[in-house]
């Protein structure tokens, strides 16, 4: 069940493989989390330290969250990855000119997972282009719509 998908990232990025992470947070993130109050349209996924680090992935704290603790809604999220596969992330990174993105925080047997994309930027003609393909779909919808109430 997703909580948050991170649409910018299907327009800006062409994602080529997805994986799943586990995300190291505190206990008022992930009430705030339950309650729907995050945001991943900034966000990115960077490699730090041979560490796979999410930034800038807006988690809104509820106002009933713990008077001992202060709260940092931006703050740097550890992601949760087998050894093997942070070591095949950062080499395609690091190597290929690849992009880690950050593309759906989810459920998983009761856990919150990040799924992250590994992607190549797309230029603003594929933008144009993408953008035309789906109006056509569209297109071809109301025409097929239109076509099956005639008749």
């Amino acid at each position: 069940m997703s909580i948050v998908e991170n649409r910018k990232a299907w327009h800006d990025y062409f994602i080529e493989e997805r994986f799943e992470a586990g995300l190291s947070l505190e206990g008022w993130e992930v009430k705030a989390i339950r309650a729907g109050r995050a945001n991943l349209k900034e966000s990115y996924v960077v490699v730090k330290d041979g560490r796979i680090v999410l930034l800038g992935a807006h988690v809104s704290p509820l106002a009933t969250a713990s008077t001992h603790v202060k709260p940092d809604p931006t703050r740097t999220r550890t992601l949760l990855m087998h050894r093997e596969e942070i070591a095949r992330l950062v080499g395609k990174v690091e190597r290929a000119g690849y992009t880690l993105v950050p593309l759906d925080l989810h459920y998983r047997n009761g856990r919150i997972k990040l799924e992250v994309g590994l992607a190549k930027g797309k230029k603003q003609y594929d933008k144009r282009a993408a953008i035309r393909e789906r109006e056509w779909n569209r297109e071809q919808q109301r025409l097929v719509r239109s076509r099956v109430a005639q008749g």
